[in-house]
């Protein structure tokens, strides 16, 4: 993705678990604080994997919908425990690496992949479901701005991975002309 796409996508679900082990729950709405989502296990420093937990967790529809197609396996239940499923993005969402990303009245910023785990199988109930989401678990992100989410947001690029905007500017500046001259100026 470069800085000159638009990248938007919707919030299609919403996801808690109160504390470690527990069954995940269903919101329509959440509110996104420093720290995590509200009610969620992280936040309140009861997750199971507390040592390398994440602020906020982001998981792709397209991802689930792909683990389903192929293993029958269905977590639209929650079972992923995944906070926020998102579609729009694609099935790994890699393109939202150091972005800043606006999901409905929150800004976060995904900082790396979230792979699924044999804890994440156990609790779902399901054999294969860590293998089905390898390089598809998710991605981990800090909050930058807290603020309310509600299933049907949008999910928008607020600002691109600087890395990436820096790279198409220089990829851009590498197809000018050796004059130095604009390619609109000469045709």
């Amino acid at each position: 993705m470069t800085g000159d796409e638009e990248a938007t996508g919707t919030v299609r679900s919403l996801v808690t678990a109160p504390e470690g082990g527990a069954p995940p729950e269903l919101r329509e709405t959440v509110a996104i604080r420093p720290g995590g989502v509200e009610g969620d296990r992280y936040r309140r420093g009861d997750g199971h994997f507390q040592l390398d937990g994440c602020a906020v967790t982001l998981v792709a529809a397209e991802a689930l919908d792909a683990v389903r197609a192929e293993t029958g396996i269905d977590v639209s239940d929650g079972r992923h425990r995944r906070n926020v499923v998102v579609e729009g993005f694609g099935a790994a969402m890699d393109d939202l690496l150091e972005a800043t990303v606006a999901v409905g009245g929150a800004r976060l910023r995904p900082t790396r992949r979230r792979p699924p785990c044999a804890h994440v199988e156990s609790l779902a109930g399901e054999a294969g479901l860590a293998s089905a989401l390898r390089n598809r678990g998710g991605l981990c992100c800090d909050v930058v701005e807290p603020g309310r989410v509600a299933v049907g947001d949008p999910v928008d690029v607020a600002q691109p991975d600087p890395r990436a905007a820096g790279a198409a500017i220089a990829d851009r500046l590498r197809e000018r002309p050796a004059d130095g001259s604009h390619p609109e100026e000469n045709g």
